[in-house]
């Protein structure tokens, strides 16, 4: 993952597996990642998860979780915030994905949403969270949802920072300057789907909540 962001000339990514921080945990273990939040050789790997809530998935950006699946939007927010991290909702109205719906979004203290998603199910799901964030004023963020090496970097969004570290880039991400719209390719949507249909849970330590 690392030398394909590299090779493509991404300065970071987002590390968001499905409930768990283990992956967190094995990049810091590896050194590609430090705990400072500053960047090693040039790339920037902020932590997160991807969390399965009771209402749809929902990402924590910049933060390690323990494993919150089923838990209320509501709540993993709020954890998420004491953290200090970002709410972000992904894939948004994709009902075959798991996106939080619409009625459940006017709930939420998000602090942005996903408008552009390269493995959105259906095309018209990303211009629906795309207008839902431009009537409510929303920070909006693209990102590829990669679970290949090959599709990561598809979509990205651009921050300016005023810094090159976790912390700069975070604050960034309340104001994104642009988005990188491009969708994965049949062969990874393919691939994605097969994993998606067969994934194998394997047993691992909840990662402590750091506040």
């Amino acid at each position: 993952m690392v030398e394909e962001a590299k090779r493509k000339g991404l300065h970071g990514f987002a590390i968001t597996d499905h409930n768990t921080c283990a992956c967190v945990d094995y990049f810091l273990q590896q050194g590609l990642m430090r705990e400072d939040g500053q960047p090693v050789d040039g790339l920037l790997i902020i932590p997160g998860q991807e969390i399965t809530t009771s209402c749809g998935h929902l990402l924590a950006l910049g933060v390690r979780l323990p494993d919150l699946k089923g838990i209320s939007p509501h709540e993993a927010i709020e954890l998420i915030h004491e953290a200090g991290g970002l709410a972000i909702p992904p894939h948004p109205y994709d009902m075959f994905r798991a996106g939080i719906r619409e009625s459940v979004l006017e709930t939420l203290a998000i602090d942005g949403l996903e408008v552009f998603n390269a493995a959105t199910t259906l095309r018209r799901y990303n211009r629906m969270a795309y207008e839902y964030a431009l009537r409510k004023g929303l920070p909006m963020t693209a990102g590829s949802d990669a679970h290949h090496e090959s599709a990561l970097g598809v979509a990205y969004t651009i921050v300016d920072a005023k810094s090159f570290d976790q912390a700069s880039v975070m604050e960034a991400l309340r104001n994104p300057v642009g988005l990188q719209q491009t969708y994965i390719t049949a062969k990874d949507a393919v691939r994605k789907t097969f994993n998606n249909l067969f994934r194998i849970r394997r047993p691992g330590r909840r990662a402590p909540v750091k506040k």
